[in-house]
Order: C-alpha cells, then sequence, then structure tokens
C-alpha cells in the first residue's frame, strides 16, 4: 500500500475489482493505492472498532451502510494500537462528525495512518455484487494513481490471495504482556495472540482472569511457563490452512487437559487440531447483527462476526476424534456454517464469532462465564 498526503473530497478515486467491475467515486482519507480483498460489513455502527479489528488486515471493507462517520473518532474505542484494513469504501461520509467523545473525523484518521479510502459509490450495487461474485481482490486508486483502466486491472489481478495467506504473526504482539485481573484475581489464563482485540482480555479481567497474552509464534512451553488455570486462543486473519503451529500448540494443550476456549480464528484452530478441514465462504460473514443458534441451549443469539473461512464438521453427529468425542455447538441460522464446536470428553470448547463484542450486541458474553466454569470445575 502506497499513499501520500489526505484526500480531499473533490480528489478522483477509482475502485477495480479482480473481474474487472468498477466503481468510480472520490478520496476518502490518505491519497494513494492499496490493494486487499473486499469484504462487506453490515454493522450500522462500531466503525472504529472495526477498523481496528486485527482480523481485517488485508482486506478492504465495504460499509453496507450508506451514511458512515457520524459520531468520529475517539481514544477509547479501538481494539489495537492501529488501523488494520488495507482500504475502505462508504458511500455517504458525514461532513461533520457529532458526538461529545469525538476527537477527530474519521476521514482525518484514515488519512493520518495512511489508509487509502473511497466515497461516493453506490455501496449497495458492491455489496450485491461481492454476495453474488464472492469477495475477491480488489484496489483502490486516487490522486497520481488512477491511471489507465486496464493497466489498474492487471495489477489487482497481481495481488495476493486471502487462500493460503499465512498473516496471524504479522498482527501478534512481539512481546508477551499481562492484563492484570480486575478486582480479586481467581485464574490465570495463557491467550495466544493470533489477532486479540483488547476487549478480550478486558472481558476476561472483569472476571477476575489475569489474562497473559503470548505471541503467535509461542510455544507450548511457553503457554505452560505461566502456569495456566486455562487457554485461549484469539481471533486473527488469514487462512487456518497456513497455521500449522497454532494448531500443534494447540493438540499439546488438548493432551494436557487444561480447559481450552477459543474464538473465530482460534475455532477455526480448534477444528484443525480435531482433524477437521477448513474452507472459504464465498463472502464470509461480518458485521454485529449475524443471527447463531446455541445448541446446548437453543438459544438464538444476534453475534458480531469477522470470519471468511469454517470449519467443515459434520451438523448432526458426535464426532470421534484424537481427543474424544466432538460436536458442533453453534450453528448460524442465515447459511448453516459451523460457528462453535465443543469437546464431550475434554473441557475444551470454540466459537466462530465474537463474544467481547465491541461495539455489540452483548447477547455472547455468556460464553466467558461458561470458560470460567470450566477453570472451576478442573481446579475442583
Amino acid at each position: 500500500m502506497t499513499t501520500s498526503t489526505r484526500g480531499a473530497a473533490k480528489t478522483p478515486a477509482v475502485l477495480v475489482l479482480e473481474d474487472g467491475r468498477i466503481f468510480r467515486g472520490r478520496a476518502y482519507g490518505a491519497v494513494g493505492e492499496t490493494f486487499g480483498e473486499a469484504v462487506f460489513s453490515t454493522g450500522m455502527t462500531g466503525y472504529q472498532e472495526t477498523l481496528t479489528d486485527p482480523s481485517y488486515h488485508r482486506q478492504v471493507v465495504v460499509m453496507t451502510a450508506p451514511h458512515v462517520g457520524n459520531t468520529g473518532v475517539n481514544d477509547e474505542d479501538p481494539e489495537s494500537k492501529r488501523i488494520w484494513v488495507s482500504g475502505y469504501v462508504v458511500r455517504d461520509p458525514a461532513r461533520v462528525p457529532s458526538n461529545w467523545r469525538s476527537r477527530r473525523s474519521l476521514d482525518e484518521e484514515l488519512a493520518a495512518q495512511g489508509v487509502v479510502g473511497i466515497s461516493g459509490i453506490d455501496t449497495r450495487a458492491l455489496t450485491r455484487h461481492l454476495r453474488e461474485r464472492g469477495a475477491m481482490r480488489v484496489g483502490i486508486f486516487s490522486g497520481d494513481a488512477v491511471q489507465d483502466d486496464g493497466a489498474l486491472l492487471a495489477r489487482v489481478q497481481e495481488a495476493p490471495q486471502m487462500k493460503g495467506a499465512d498473516l496471524s504473526a504479522e498482527v501478534a504482539t512481539t512481546e508477551p504482556y499481562v492484563v492484570p485481573a480486575i478486582g480479586e484475581k481467581k485464574f490465570t489464563v495463557a491467550a495466544v495472540d493470533l489477532g486479540i482485540k483488547g476487549m478480550t482480555p478486558h472481558r476476561m479481567a472483569e472476571r477476575g482472569i489475569e489474562v497473559h497474552v503470548l505471541p503467535a509464534t509461542a510455544t507450548v512451553d511457553d503457554v505452560y511457563a505461566v502456569n495456566p488455570d486455562g487457554v485461549f486462543f484469539s481471533n486473527g486473519p488469514g487462512d487456518p490452512a497456513t497455521a500449522d503451529h497454532p494448531v500443534s500448540v494447540m493438540q499439546g494443550v488438548l493432551e494436557r487437559g487444561t480447559p481450552l476456549f477459543g474464538i473465530c480464528f482460534g475455532n477455526q484452530i480448534l477444528g484443525r487440531a480435531l482433524g477437521f478441514g477448513t474452507y472459504k465462504l464465498k463472502y464470509g460473514h461480518r458485521g454485529i447483527n449475524q443471527p447463531v443458534q446455541d445448541r446446548t441451549t437453543g438459544k438464538v443469539e444476534v453475534t458480531a462476526h469477522n470470519h471468511g473461512f469454517a470449519v467443515d464438521a459434520p451438523l448432526d453427529k458426535v464426532s470421534e476424534t484424537p481427543f474424544g468425542r466432538a460436536e458442533v455447538s453453534h450453528v448460524c441460522l442465515n447459511d448453516n456454517v459451523v460457528e462453535g464446536l465443543r469437546l464431550l470428553d475434554r473441557p475444551a470448547f470454540s466459537v466462530q464469532y465474537h463474544p467481547e463484542a465491541a461495539a455489540g450486541p452483548h447477547d455472547a458474553a455468556y460464553l466467558f462465564d461458561r470458560f470460567v466454569k470450566l477453570m472451576e470445575g478442573q481446579r475442583a
């Protein structure tokens, strides 16, 4: 990605999809060029949390909500230290932010961090195109980067694909750090950072858990060096088929029988550790309004998602794995995609979505309590 100064609203910009479809609009954020996988997010709010979610690394996010940026940008809501999206696509950006916590406009924040975006295009048409054709490579070009359409298309088609991308180590912490328990410390958890969001260890800290966040390259010995009561595998970007090291570490945790909880990428890692395959979804699940059923209770939750891959596990039978019996615990009600796994003979489970739910909804917060109960049971 290359960028220059902040993009003025009148600077022409063009979005080029790898199948040749082109959308023309105006620069939003930085002026320059960027490449990534075009995906759409259905949330009407929470754009700041989306932008700073490491799971969006190397993705160009199309906002389906037409009006974006009303509340500006504050210093409290980021989920990491930087914006991770490769590019940003909006239809009608707010001209003036209005919120008591706002410190600057979304346009200014994108420009300051060198994120190339585009505005003034028909995002509904673009979303429908991605739904029909699937997520695909895309380029956004503005200012001097706007050239002959054919040349731009050729450059998009040369960009790397998301399938086969090994990205978690690019977004994870390089050094371990500790998030202390809030109030009385009850448990210690080793959290393997594959692209963790800041709210996730906070949700555990609220429950009296001291969280040791470890790099994606952490070994089984590194995990157990903190003497954990439980082990957590986070969300993150990329193709789970490339994640051989995290899979190996998780298998080491399963062998020891330590309570284990994984979310998003961590769910796909658990699937692979149990012997299931993974596959790329046509256009993925993203946004904060995805309906999921918890099969253990029958309850339907509205949940926050960001995943383009899924676990290939049978929905309606118990499977025998190297670590005992396993079953699908959660399922998406839109398309029957596996949204959770649990072991019946060991204290381990995972979900494909974001129970920390920043910026919402909070239907799935109980999953952290379920993790606590596993650790309580193991201690007893």
